[in-house]
């Protein structure tokens, strides 16, 4: 029986970088965690046990931190094509790099209402994302942002679905609706200016949420796209993964009270998970 290696990839995982761009009197930060990942001819190194081939991944670490000195960081997406770039052209073995990278957002502390030049505070749970597949015929480039968490009160429903012998949900025309977003979105070609197309598709998402009126998260989670794709003609398509946060109703009716729909008990497992993408034909 023929045994052989089939698909295969090593890399770095979790290297963390801050980045501080010290300007006169203005500072700036970039702080990432990043994955890379090469995969080309490295099968003697699985089957013949030889390494000449491979590029520690303690080297690959040390690049990140190096190129970082070396390269200002405008956003991920750049800094990410700095790496591919520098890793195929060391590296004649290598065929493809993907670099996954994760943003923690950081704003400017406000003093008498201005923004501070040098001191920050986390934004909050949402990250920034990105992902680039290279090829030496290419990069895919693909943002997107996580843990952007959205909330309404009002417009959104959930009736007329499906029923069987072990369905109890109740049908509502006046539910709350919340979930984290996680969208990642591909880019048509590398022309782009990344930081303000990202701060336009994360407002395009919230506009979307809030201003649909919802028959099911999957009916707004086509609204959403829908709406990324409609004002950004450099996206080609768009992911979206939306967990439904529940908030169920209490029954306050054993303390003599009604409750119409103001008192909610928040609930995080288990809970529904609707993904799909929005694309163009």
């Amino acid at each position: 029986m023929a045994i052989r290696l089939g698909q295969n990839r090593y890399g770095k995982s979790r290297v963390r970088l801050l980045r501080a761009t010290r300007h006169d009197g203005w500072n700036e930060i970039k702080e990432l965690t990043l994955a890379i990942s090469f995969e080309g001819d490295f099968e003697t190194v699985h089957t013949k046990g030889d390494n000449s081939k491979v590029l520690p991944t303690d080297t690959i670490k040390n690049t990140v931190y190096a190129l970082a000195r070396k390269h200002p960081m405008k956003s991920a997406e750049d800094f990410a094509m700095n790496l591919i770039g520098h890793f195929f052209s060391k590296n004649e073995y290598v065929s493809r790099v993907r670099v996954d990278a994760v943003e923690d957002l950081w704003t400017r502390i406000l003093v008498d209402g201005k923004p501070h030049p040098s001191a920050f505070v986390r934004a909050g749970e949402e990250k920034r994302t990105a992902l680039l597949d290279g090829t030496r015929d290419g990069v895919a480039i693909r943002a997107g942002i996580m843990n952007l968490i959205a909330m309404k009160t009002a417009d959104s429903a959930f009736e007329g679905f499906m029923r069987d012998a072990y369905t109890t949900l109740k049908e509502d025309r006046d539910r709350i609706m919340a979930t984290s977003i996680r969208a990642r979105w591909l880019y048509d070609g590398m022309a782009i200016a990344f930081d303000s197309t990202w701060e336009g598709v994360k407002s395009a998402l919230l506009e979307a949420f809030a201003g649909h009126k919802s028959e099911s998260l999957q009916h707004t989670l086509y609204a959403m796209g829908e709406a990324v794709l409609a004002k950004f003609g450099q996206i080609r398509e768009i992911h979206l993964s939306l967990p439904n946060k529940h908030y169920n109703l209490l029954n306050l009716s054993p303390f003599g009270m009604e409750n119409p729909a103001e008192v909610f008990l928040p609930t995080d497992e288990p809970h529904g998970l609707i993904e799909g993408t929005v694309q163009r034909d």
